[in-house]
């Protein structure tokens, strides 16, 4: 019970000197303490320092609406505004106890982060240093300071700095030194026109409307050369097996799938189908090239080809060097044997041609093959539903990219290297 009775005397006391908190209301007007902060230098404590309510302020209470300014003989205090993102998300408050009524009132502070500024110095523009008197100082700290390979690399750039002035009597020299070179340059028509002649593609009609008119059959096959090609064999022959093993490249799928296809339908298109033998012959001509030179044994082993087909693939496929004039097909030769090859693959395709399988066929990458696509013209893409819809593909077609042929023609523009440093 002795404690218990402790116990209520002490809270008794406590009760004695209880203290009421109050907190006071803030309005827009309400101008209460402050707290200052100066992180360099402190003033005297006898510094008077007026508050004042900035231009576009509302609330007499908030350190981002208010301004407080002071200063002595020397120098002079104000708010700064990296003060105001210190303080950002901060409260303040301080309490001021009334010891008549033991009431402590709560009011808010905002604080106020100083900056100080010497009077003297205020009105002093810094002296401008330039670039060049930058770069002599900076050069004899470190012929001073700097290590041999620093000391080496500063005496290097003396030795190949320029000196402008002495330039200045022969810039009107080396101008007109430009000029005059530069007039035999040519111009960006001639420069396209230059680029288009030596594209290793067949002739083409830049203003073409339809992809059928852009590379024209007969600029591809010479007219005399296709008609000498004849569909009377395979027409005869009983089965895919016998038709295919009377091409002159029997090992490409594309080949093979597409006579399949046409010798499904009751009628064959017959310009097609000899399309489909001149590119099987350029299938063998290319695996052929190491017989090039030998013409009759290129002919027996090109035994369904024509004479009059093989002696055209040899005047355009292969060129004669004049050291041992001997007939080979050369990188050129080779990559334009394929543009034509491609050129007369889109025509068969609709010109929506399946790059990945005809890569497979010639044991190409395909980022080798797609090049030559692009440098007749195409885009590298997938099929839309209406594309589908148009050549007759299954919908699982639109997997698959294909080189498209499309008007207005547009070849691959030429991209200029960056110099190396």
């Amino acid at each position: 019970m002795s404690s218990f009775s402790k116990k209520r005397k002490r809270t008794v006391e406590d009760d004695a000197g209880q203290v009421t908190l109050k907190v006071a209301p803030t309005t827009g007007k309400t101008v209460g303490p402050v707290l200052a902060s100066f992180p360099a230098l402190q003033p005297p404590p006898t510094t008077p320092f007026k508050l004042y309510l900035r231009e576009d302020g509302k609330n007499a209470s908030s350190s981002r609406d208010t301004l407080l300014v002071g200063e002595t003989a020397t120098m002079e205090f104000a708010s700064s505004e990296e003060g105001l993102n210190a303080t950002a998300g901060c409260s303040y408050y301080v309490g001021i106890y009334n010891k008549r009524t033991k009431t402590t009132t709560i009011r808010a502070a905002p604080l106020h982060i100083l900056t100080q500024q010497v009077k003297a110095l205020k009105n002093l523009k810094p002296i401008e240093v330039s670039t060049e008197e930058r770069m002599k100082l900076r050069n004899k700290l470190g012929e001073t300071f700097g290590t041999k390979k620093a000391q080496s690399a500063i005496r290097t750039q003396e030795r190949n700095r320029v000196d402008v002035d002495a330039m200045r009597g022969v810039a009107a020299h080396l101008q007109e030194r430009i000029q005059e070179n530069t007039e035999s340059l040519p111009t960006l028509e001639e420069a396209k026109a230059a680029a288009d002649s030596s594209r290793l593609i067949p002739r083409y009609d830049e203003n073409a409307m339809r992809p059928d008119d852009v590379y024209k059959l007969h600029d591809i096959v010479p007219e005399a050369e296709f008609n000498a090609l004849s569909v009377t064999p395979l027409k005869a022959a009983g089965s895919q097996y016998e038709r295919v093993a009377m091409l002159p490249y029997t090992r490409s799928n594309w080949v093979n799938q597409h006579l399949n296809l046409l010798y499904s339908t009751p009628k064959p298109n017959k310009t097609t189908v000899k399309i489909l033998i001149y590119i099987s012959a350029l299938f063998a001509f290319k695996n052929a090239a190491r017989i090039v030179n030998d013409k009759q044994a290129l002919q027996d082993r090109l035994k369904n080809v024509p004479s009059l087909v093989l002696d055209g693939l040899l005047s355009r496929f292969t060129e004669t060097s004049k050291d041992k004039n001997e007939a080979r097909i050369t990188p050129q030769t080779e990559t334009m044997l394929l543009a034509y090859m491609f050129a007369l693959c889109l025509r068969v395709d609709d010109y929506a041609t399946d790059t990945t399988l005809l890569a497979k066929d010639l044991s190409m990458a395909v980022t080798k093959v797609n090049p030559l696509f692009k440098s007749l013209g195409c885009k590298i893409e997938t099929l839309t539903a209406l594309d589908l819809k148009r050549l007759g593909l299954p919908d699982t077609a639109a997997n698959t990219k294909r080189a498209t042929l499309k008007v207005p023609l547009a070849f691959p523009q030429v991209r200029a290297k960056r110099a190396r440093r």
